[in-house]
């Protein structure tokens, strides 16, 4: 189902012959969303092994050019990382969340109660 959803984003960006649904559209902001929380969770995630490691200190140490590096190296490492998982983070979030999503609201049929009256 996600991999449907992923076709659709990447049919709808690609090419603009057809609109997203309400559905489609609001499963491809679910879907955009758990991608970034994933994203974030994993910089986070560097960001926090790269602090166990000692630091060197003296002449050599590459001072706040090297912090600046680190960091940007983090954020890529964090955007691509998750692309190698199979069943990363994020599918798991949309599963949950898009079953706390609202359904899809059934159009009011034709028949008034006045109409059923005798």
């Amino acid at each position: 189902m996600i991999d449907g959803i992923n076709a659709r984003i990447l049919k709808s960006t690609s090419a603009p012959a057809t609109p997203l649904s309400a559905t489609d559209q609001r499963d491809a902001t679910l879907m955009k969303s758990a991608s970034q929380l994933e994203g974030m969770f994993v910089q986070q995630l560097y960001k926090a092994m790269r602090e166990t490691v000692p630091q060197q200190e003296g002449s050599v140490s590459g001072g706040a050019g090297e912090d600046i590096f680190t960091g940007l190296l983090d954020q890529h490492l964090a955007a691509e990382t998750p692309k190698q998982w199979e069943h990363g983070i994020a599918q798991a979030l949309y599963r949950q969340l898009r079953r706390g999503t609202p359904a899809d609201v059934a159009q009011p049929s034709a028949v008034t109660p006045d109409s059923n009256t005798r």
